[in-house]
């Protein structure tokens, strides 16, 4: 245990990790698509501004005992920001857990109101360049490797140069996974599980969406688990819509009964959103999306809810049906 958060190993990879992450999507570009991102912003979007803000989050994440964190070559600078952080910090190789991905180009120019933030290649020339972009950012740090939002509907999983490519950089020491997107995300993983490469797993780790609004990967993650993969959960706030900061009338119910439990067990909403997930026994990691010191300490609260039967019920009542949530999603504005 380090600074309060517990370690595991990530799957079968040999990977420390704590049990909560932190992702960069929210720290490394002006502009993304969660609640009350501009109002966590304050207008400071400035590159040297948002530099100085991702490594104070860092600094507090690593205070807390937090040992993974996960980037994308679409977060913007989240690269350049996590790598300049562990050369200020010192960091030795092997204590911070580095997470990344490719296959979005990020496109927005540094405006929050850019037509298009990214846009989706699942390539192996945009795997071969993005892989050697994130390389020479991030050196031997970054130890897992990942497709950015897999889906059966691009065909990436059946694309033999990808898939040689990804190969090959497994050889040269690196961790490969994928992140999940979308209401098949259980259909993708099981697809991904049946890749093997001279007899052995291509896929070490899965990086998918669970929350109580979304829980429908749940078996798949548990049999990706028992098979040896490393799981990773990412928005386990479902973009903020699990936070007070959700004024929405289609989720009144939902925060209705958050508040309740919330209160009944003497935590705050986003804590017990992300202790649900904690509370699964197949995740190794829960991502805090924080892009505020503020908002990671209060999300750093959730190892530490003593979630209990009644709780786990009531939070087992809020499922969305998968299509309706993700085309919620689908809409939330870029701010």
């Amino acid at each position: 245990m380090t600074g309060g958060i517990e370690m595991r190993e990530l799957g079968g990879t040999e990977l420390a990790v704590s049990r909560l992450g932190l992702g960069m999507a929210a720290l490394g570009r002006p502009g993304y698509m969660v609640l009350g991102h501009a109002e966590d912003l304050a207008g400071g979007t400035a590159v040297d501004a948002m530099r100085a803000r991702a490594h104070e989050v860092l600094d507090t994440a690593w205070a807390l005992g937090i040992r993974y964190v996960d980037a994308a070559r679409s977060y913007g600078l989240a690269e350049e920001f996590v790598a300049s952080w562990l050369a200020a910090r010192g960091i030795p190789l092997g204590e911070m857990v580095i997470g990344s991905k490719w296959g979005y180009a990020y496109t927005a120019g540094w405006r929050v109101d850019a037509e298009v933030h990214e846009v989706k290649e699942h390539t192996p020339e945009q795997l071969a360049r993005q892989s050697a972009e994130s390389l020479a950012l991030l050196g031997r740090h970054l130890r897992l490797y990942q497709i950015h939002s897999a889906t059966l509907e691009t065909g990436v999983l059946a694309n033999g140069g990808v898939i040689a490519g990804l190969a090959r950089l497994k050889e040269d020491g690196l961790r490969i996974g994928l992140s999940l997107t979308g209401a098949r995300q259980a259909d993708t993983l099981r697809r991904t599980m049946e890749i093997h490469i001279d007899g052995v797993r291509l896929f070490d780790a899965v990086q998918a969406t669970w929350n109580v609004l979304e829980p429908s990967a749940g078996s798949a993650l548990q049999e990706a688990q028992e098979a040896g993969m490393g799981v990773i959960v990412k928005e386990a706030l479902a973009n903020g819509r699990l936070t007070s900061r959700n004024t929405s009338a289609a989720h009144s119910t939902d925060l209705a009964v958050l508040r309740a439990e919330a209160d009944r067990l003497g935590t705050t909403i986003d804590a017990l959103a992300l202790a649900a997930a904690l509370a699964q026994p197949w995740a190794d990691v829960v991502l805090s999306g924080a892009a505020t010191v503020a908002h990671l300490r209060s999300n750093a609260a959730a190892p530490a809810v003593a979630l209990d039967a009644e709780a786990c019920e009531r939070l087992g009542t809020l499922a969305w049906d998968p299509e309706a949530y993700w085309d919620e999603r689908s809409r939330l504005p870029w701010t």
